[in-house]
């Protein structure tokens, strides 16, 4: 008498084995998306401290205007450098950057898109993403 497993049930064990593979290929994905996430909210808080210390050695205190842009917090060495977001590093040029937009002298707006849909943290949908992206907007401001 000959043992060994029938084509049915390698058949069946192949597809156990490839809907596990397919779900933990998901997951691993969206844990993925959210570390980008939290990486670019911990970017914009290191930039908005950034901007608190850029307006504290100003007389009459006020933010970078919008043409100085961020980049004066990297040459007045309040930060090293400017991050970058974490999509950009994976896939040159497939992402938005991080933008700043000064309201007055006392107010801005540092707004970034989240891959994660369903963020708590964000706004309205990103528009004119590349590639076909989908994204919400997060925005830290001064109010």
């Amino acid at each position: 008498m000959q043992s060994g497993f029938t084509l049915i049930e390698l058949v069946v064990v192949m597809a156990i084995v490839a809907t596990l593979t397919a779900m933990a290929t998901f997951n691993f994905n969206q844990a993925r998306i959210r570390a980008r996430d939290v990486q670019r909210k911990s970017e914009l808080r290191q930039i908005q401290n950034a901007l608190e210390l850029f307006k504290n050695d100003q007389y009459p205190q006020r933010y970078p205007n919008t043409s100085e842009g961020l980049a004066i917090l990297v040459t007045n060495d309040y930060m090293a450098q400017l991050p970058v977001d974490p999509r950009v590093k994976a896939l040159a040029g497939s992402w938005l950057a991080y933008a700043y937009t000064q309201v007055d002298n006392l107010h801005y707006s540092l707004t970034a898109c989240l891959e994660n849909l369903a963020d708590p943290d964000a706004g309205a949908n990103c528009v004119g993403l590349p590639g076909g992206s989908f994204g919400v907007v997060y925005t830290l401001s001064q109010p």
